[in-house]
């Protein structure tokens, strides 16, 4: 299976139209346009009843300790762990498409609906989307806090030593559907426990984003 994205080459940088949050020169950072990407997958294998998308930041800092402090960096030895940018699953066999902008195009205070996605071209879709680690990360901001559903983009600390990259990956399975757990509340972690021996193939790609100003200079050379 194949996997490609028109909106970044793999291993580029994501733009900042499908991103969390940019750069802003009087402010640090502000809210961007907060896209999904463009995605597509083709060579799919047969018996493929179903495909599960999901996008993973491998570099958030387990100590919070220096993010977003004015006199130091995150520094680049610190431990680091999975942050969950998207979770979408029981996407049709028939679908191969996903268009930059369709689950996605604005940041959502408190959080996108979710399971059962809402919007024009949605209704009786089987589609669900799961909770990504916004919930979490915003889970003491009085304006924020909410069950963030479906995705949500980049927004590494503005003072992190390294870049973050991104990994998106299609998983074709040979169930039609996955379970939801009981409360409603589909995570990454069950997702891929549900997954466990329906994994046909999978594909990733690579997107790389920075809200560092000297990161973010060196992709403009």
């Amino acid at each position: 299976m194949q996997l490609y994205s028109d909106s970044f080459p793999n291993n580029g940088l994501i733009p900042v139209e499908c991103a969390f949050a940019q750069i802003d020169e009087k402010t640090r950072v502000r809210l961007s346009n907060n896209k999904n990407p463009h995605l597509a997958w083709t060579d799919v294998p047969a018996g493929t009843q179903s495909f599960v998308v999901l996008c993973v930041d491998a570099h958030a800092p387990t100590d919070p300790a220096d993010v977003n402090q004015i006199d130091r960096e995150v520094p680049a030895d610190l431990p680091r762990a999975d942050f969950v940018h998207w979770v979408l699953i029981n996407i049709p066999a028939d679908v191969q498409v996903i268009t930059e902008g369709q689950f996605s195009h604005e940041v959502t205070p408190r959080g996108k609906s979710g399971p059962m996605i809402v919007g024009k071209g949605f209704k009786d879709s089987p589609m669900r989307q799961g909770i990504n680690d916004y919930t979490h990360w915003f889970a003491n901001d009085h304006d924020m806090e909410g069950d963030y559903y479906g995705y949500d983009g980049p927004c590494p600390p503005w003072n992190d030593s390294i870049v973050h990259q991104y990994t998106f990956t299609v998983y074709a399975l040979d169930v039609a559907e996955i379970e939801l757990p009981t409360d409603g509340k589909l995570k990454m972690s069950s997702v891929q426990r549900r997954m466990e021996g329906h994994i046909l193939a999978q594909a990733s790609w690579v997107g790389q984003y920075t809200l560092t100003p000297r990161l973010a200079a060196a992709f403009e050379v």
